[in-house]
């Protein structure tokens, strides 16, 4: 019978945010503190674990020998409203969210479990605005953050004046994919937006840039019916030994 890894519940209080957060926590089928593991942390993370099936996926291709096993720590957002405010780059708590997770999350981690404590080995991964959320604070932090995950980010102009800034590309490893039926997206406030123009410009400047990338357009659409099947590929392509 293959052993499974254990998920629990938990919450961490954020000075900065002045709020509880919640934080769903799955380790490893063989994790012990005697060994120190990788990190993935993911935005939506009731989606990426109910929707995504993103721990079980992780054991099954641990199982299949294509990965090293990784602590995913998943941070559900409260409310529609509450995930614009903290993961668009224009929310009220955006640049506040960013320093929580730099500077209140990744301590407590390090405090909590038998981590690498490298930027390497540290994993961001979201969709839609939660992708956009983590490429602004690897690009931001990247000698925090040094891996990212981005499926359909919503990118705006301050998006890719961040990217052209970054000055440390080198140390990022992005793997970026996105729909090609995604010229007409509804958003959170109701306006409609092309969404795979943007991130072929994206795609366009990290190109330009010195690092590890990865770029893919799915044939599908704005949706988990894309996304979940691509999370084999995200993570073998972040994970693999």
């Amino acid at each position: 019978m293959k052993q499974k890894g254990t998920t629990e519940d938990r919450m961490i209080n954020s000075e900065i945010l002045n709020e509880e957060i919640k934080m769903l926590v799955y380790l490893p089928p063989s994790y012990t503190p005697l060994l120190r593991y990788p990190v993935l942390i993911a935005q939506d993370g009731d989606d990426y674990f109910r929707l995504g099936r993103l721990a079980r996926t992780s054991e099954e291709l641990f199982e299949e020998g294509e990965i090293d096993e990784f602590i995913i720590i998943g941070l559900p957002y409260k409310s529609v409203k509450d995930r614009r405010r903290k993961y668009h780059p224009s929310g009220e708590q955006n640049t506040q969210y960013v320093r929580f997770l730099v500077n209140e999350l990744v301590p407590y981690i390090e405090a909590e479990f038998s981590t690498l404590e490298l930027a390497s080995a540290r994993v961001l991964v979201g969709d839609s605005l939660g992708a956009t959320v983590s490429l602004k604070t690897a690009a931001a932090y990247p000698r925090t953050f040094g891996k990212v995950i981005l499926q359909s980010p919503y990118v705006d102009e301050s998006i890719l004046k961040e990217v052209s800034e970054i000055k440390d590309s080198s140390l990022l490893s992005i793997y970026h994919v996105a729909g090609k039926q995604e010229t007409e997206v509804e958003t959170t406030n109701g306006e409609v937006k092309n969404f795979i123009e943007p991130n072929r410009e994206l795609n366009r400047l990290f190109s330009e840039r010195s690092l590890e990338y990865h770029y893919e357009e799915f044939d599908g659409g704005h949706s988990w019916k894309y996304w979940q099947p691509d999370i084999p590929k995200a993570l073998r392509y972040m994970f693999s030994e």
